[in-house]
């Protein structure tokens, strides 16, 4: 979950490490640190518990010299509390050694035994600083930064990205990483390395993805980069496909108010460039005609929203390919000896496609023989490495905490990969793909108009519940993972009760929850599309109203039969029910937005939670 960012070059580093720090925020963290290598030649390093400002604060009041090797780390706690202490970078060998770390080395314990039984103390409660002076220790040894990074790496276990920096050997900064990520980024006489682009997209959009237990070695003129036993590697090129004005604020009062507003480029960015002659032609998927064909079965495997996001593309890759579809939270399918194969595609979502249990997942999957494809928004990701294809979702980035616009474009990838695999299966005619490929380019303006339309209305009435304890969702068919979607934004950003359910249980026991004034949020299908579905919603609606809640429905225009039960309406236009979800879930995601405003709360960064969660 951590940042990390380091530079080398002929510029002054702290300001080039704590604007990357900064573009890495939302990931989460509860301390911040720098170390740079100043005029000098020796070693300086500040570190604080708190946000980053509380590091920016101390450094203008008592500032460290500077200096043109630098790295930079924002912390969140595993082994031990957020503390001065416990922050990152962390020292050895004398204070010459500056170490910073993102993961968890599993065998900390043991290998600390062993430093201390040679004399070794510690100043903290950290995994990261037993790294530290291990590989200080090493480097006494050999006395090449390099070598000895090697040789500790080695001995490592569990998921880690490591960079390091000795006072000795100014101009270098080393990297290595296992199950946890770090790109590199190429300057002009300068080099980066973050564990994100972001970190590093200020000042270059050139980049370079390592792989699996690789270490790299960047100067300013140039970069080495080696598998953990010393065998060269060639890393994978890629041009980020953003500039760092696409992960600001641009005026608005959050990132999610600006995701929200970006859902209908979301959508309208992820289909562009893959619709050809009225049908869906992925070009990342071309030549895997014979693995779509020869598929039995489709396993979806993510965590949280993107797990709704599979939940969702399930009705529509069963529907428009005729293959069973399986959706499993990436955590626990591992853990329960899954039934695969080769006929199987596993279909892995992941926003920044570090998510180590879906990364877990997948190495899992294709150990026994399945097939794997990634849908992914973060270039040089490891998941797509991992895999054998991705569908970028093309979202830009997504910095706020609580998914929205990665959310829609996650659907929507799914939707271009059930319309493609129909087309190779030939599975859908010529006249449905085109009927189905007009309704999805036609989102993203429907979206807007729910934007434009709702907005106002929404965030007033959510202001009118700002002391509200509790909220239920309910949906049928697509609209069910539409209101576990919306029931699970509003636990993030408001750290209120809200729970989702499928319509049809309420009578098999949540119904006992609805009390007077219990606010219920119910998706009602289209009318037009489904007599018999719609009529039992509105039934779902008279049973709850009958007990008092407080009823808010979102339903599609010119949709009479739902008002005399309604306390509050939600319009969005007329769509196919397949569609219905990429407009519904936009009410819920300003409501949370609103709801966790009036309350006072810091949207964009939910206590407990980060961006991107890359320890199992």
């Amino acid at each position: 979950m951590c940042g990390i960012v380091g530079y080398v070059g002929p510029r002054e580093s702290q300001a080039i490490l704590l604007s990357g720090l900064a573009r890495l925020e939302y990931r989460g963290y509860d301390s911040a640190g720098i170390a740079v290598i100043d005029g000098s030649g020796d070693l300086d390093m500040r570190k604080r518990a708190g946000k980053l400002q509380v590091l920016r604060d101390d450094l203008a009041a008592h500032p460290m010299p500077d200096g043109t090797t630098g790295i930079g780390h924002t912390r969140w706690a595993t082994h031990g509390g957020p503390t001065d202490a416990n922050a990152h970078p962390h020292l050895a060998d004398d204070g010459k050694l500056a170490v910073i770390h993102n993961g968890i080395i599993e065998n900390f314990a043991e290998l600390k035994a062993e430093l201390l039984s040679l004399g070794y103390t510690f100043r903290s409660e950290t995994d990261t600083e037993v790294a530290a002076v291990l590989l200080g220790h090493e480097y006494g040894t050999s006395g090449d930064l390099t070598a000895a990074f090697r040789s500790v790496v080695s001995r490592l276990e569990g998921a880690f990205t490591l960079l390091a920096m000795h006072q000795d050997q100014p101009g270098l900064v080393v990297g290595a990483r296992r199950n946890s990520p770090l790109v590199i980024g190429l300057g002009d006489g300068e080099n980066f390395l973050g564990s994100d682009v972001a970190a590093f997209v200020e000042h270059t959009r050139s980049a370079l993805a390592i792989g699996q237990d690789e270490i790299v070695a960047i100067t300013p003129g140039g970069v080495e980069i080696t598998d953990f036993e010393g065998v060269a590697v060639e890393a994978s090129p890629f041009e980020v496909v953003w500039d760092a004005s696409a992960a600001e604020k641009g005026g608005w009062s959050s990132f999610m108010a600006k995701e929200v507003s970006e859902e209908p480029d979301a959508v309208a960015n992820t289909v562009r460039g893959r619709v050809r002659d009225g049908a869906v032609a992925i070009p990342e998927l071309d030549g895997l005609d014979e693995l779509f064909t020869g598929i039995r079965r489709i396993v979806i495997i993510a965590c949280g929203t993107a797990a709704y996001a599979g939940q969702t593309g399930k009705y529509a890759l069963e529907q428009w390919t005729r293959i069973p579809v399986d959706v499993e939270l990436a955590h626990e399918f591992r853990y329960r000896d899954p039934v695969i194969g080769e006929d199987t595609l596993v279909v892995s979502i992941s926003q920044s496609g570090e998510t180590m249990d879906t990364l877990m997942a997948v190495k899992y999957a294709r150990e026994r023989g399945a097939k794997t494809l990634s849908i992914c928004n973060t270039q040089g990701a490891t998941i797509p490495r991992e895999s054998d294809a991705v569908i970028y979702t093309h979202a830009g980035p997504e910095v706020a905490v609580a998914s929205t616009k990665a959310f829609v474009a996650q659907i929507t990838a799914l939707y271009l990969l059930a319309l493609h695999v129909a087309r190779v299966r030939g599975s859908l005619s010529a006249a449905e793909q085109a009927q189905h490929v007009r309704e999805l380019e036609a989102i993203p303006a429907k979206i807007a108009r729910v934007l434009d339309e709702e907005q106002t209305h929404i965030e007033q009435f959510s202001r009118w519940m700002a002391d509200t304890q509790s909220v239920l969702f309910l949906g049928r068919h697509v609209g069910y993972p539409i209101a576990l979607e919306g029931a699970l934004k509003l636990k993030e950003i408001s750290y209120i009760h809200a729970e989702g359910f499928a319509a049809g249980e309420l009578k098999h026991g949540p119904i006992a929850l609805v009390e007077p004034g219990q606010p219920v949020f119910v998706i009602v299908p289209s009318p037009r599309e489904s007599a018999e579905l719609h009529k039992k919603v509105v039934s779902n609606i008279q049973e709850i109203r009958a007990r008092g809640a407080r009823v808010i429905v979102v339903a599609e225009e010119g949709d009479a039969a739902v008002l005399p039960f309604a306390d509050e309406v939600l319009r969005i236009p007329l769509a196919g029910p397949l569609f219905e979800p990429l407009l519904a879930v936009v009410p819920l995601h300003i409501f949370a937005m609103g709801l966790a405003t009036a309350k006072g709360l810091d949207v964009d960064q939910p206590r407990n939670l980060a961006k991107s969660v890359t320890v199992e």
